[in-house]
């Protein structure tokens, strides 16, 4: 049997992280590009982000300030001639993909460049998945790392009397 191959281990990649979670799959986004193509629109596309950040601070061995913050969206492109409509959301999501659809199809029966937001997201959906990075170490994990830190850092010179260790995770 082979290895599976870079572009299917992509796939593999995207299905896990930003399809599945969402209760979408490739059937899914196939009925969204035919909701878009059904209007005389030459070509579309998806785009898809999620990205997650974490950061923490220790100075003089206290916790000044920690952050985390996730930004995640979806967009979708339609090209018709010359003309483009792009419309986003920040909620992944079957529906708002459907409305982002709806929104770029105006393209078609308008003929302008159009810009659309479709959708926000109300409430926060958790997806913290096992391999994730930033659930590596738990806070006081990361917090006793930067503790560790400042530790080498005052025994590596005597002369060392004020230390900030920080740390971001992504």
């Amino acid at each position: 049997m082979n290895a599976p191959s870079n572009t299917e281990l992509l796939f593999a990649t995207a299905d896990r992280t930003l399809l599945a979670p969402y209760g979408l799959d490739t059937s899914s986004l196939g009925q969204v590009f035919g909701r878009i193509l059904a209007h005389r629109v030459d070509y579309a596309d998806l785009y898809f982000q999620y990205s997650r950040s974490e950061s923490w601070s220790l100075e003089e061995g206290i916790v000044k300030s920690g952050s985390f913050s996730i930004d995640q969206g979806v967009g979708v492109r339609a090209v018709s001639g010359d003309k483009t409509a792009f419309a986003y959301s920040d909620d992944i999501s079957l529906p708002a993909l459907s409305s982002a659809a709806d929104a770029t199809r105006a393209i078609a029966l308008h003929g302008a460049d159009a810009r659309a937001q479709a959708a926000r997201r109300t409430e926060p959906l958790a997806l913290y998945q096992p391999r994730d990075p930033l659930a590596s170490l738990d806070d006081p994990g990361k917090v006793a790392l930067l503790e560790r830190i400042e530790r080498y850092a005052r025994a590596r010179d005597s002369r060392i009397t004020q230390v900030i260790a920080s740390s971001q995770w992504a």
